[in-house]
């Protein structure tokens, strides 16, 4: 229990201090049109959390607690699982990496990497939606097959 509550206040403190300093540099249009999405870890379920979410993101995020529920344990459905964190581990970790610093150095470049590719948040959105009706297509069931 107290290692959700600081995982919680980590993840709100992320939230308030980091996110925003992140998004400076999206134009305030993309910001206005923008949902912020979380899978189902604990730490996004906490009250803190979803306080937080329904003043800076009011109707505007999905998941556990909020107005559009997601479903728990859905990585096919969550582009931060079937896309993001297998991407960034490959290239993250291609090579050994020896110092703390390091690791962070080579986070910003995968990070940057990502953010440059032409069109690659078009793409994953079409993947979303691809893997969206698949899921509708087989009344929720597994559809990974069809993937």
């Amino acid at each position: 229990m107290l290692l959700q509550r600081l995982t919680a206040n980590v993840y709100t403190k992320f939230l308030q201090e980091d996110l925003p300093i992140l998004l400076e540099d999206v134009p305030l249009r993309t910001r206005r049109q923008m949902w912020f999405m979380q899978d189902g870890s604990s730490a996004h379920f906490a009250r803190g959390t979803r306080d937080f979410l329904n003043v800076m993101y009011p109707d505007n995020w999905i998941g556990c607690g909020g107005r559009i529920a997601w479903p728990p344990r859905s990585p096919d459905l969550t582009p931060l699982d079937f896309y993001l964190w297998g991407h960034l581990n490959s290239r993250v970790y291609a090579t050994q990496i020896n110092t703390r610093q390091e690791l962070w150095q080579r986070v910003q470049e995968a990070c940057s990497e990502i953010r440059n590719t032409p069109r690659i948040f078009e793409r994953v959105r079409q993947s979303l939606l691809r893997r969206a009706h698949a899921c509708i297509n087989e009344g929720g069931r597994n559809f990974e097959h069809l993937l």
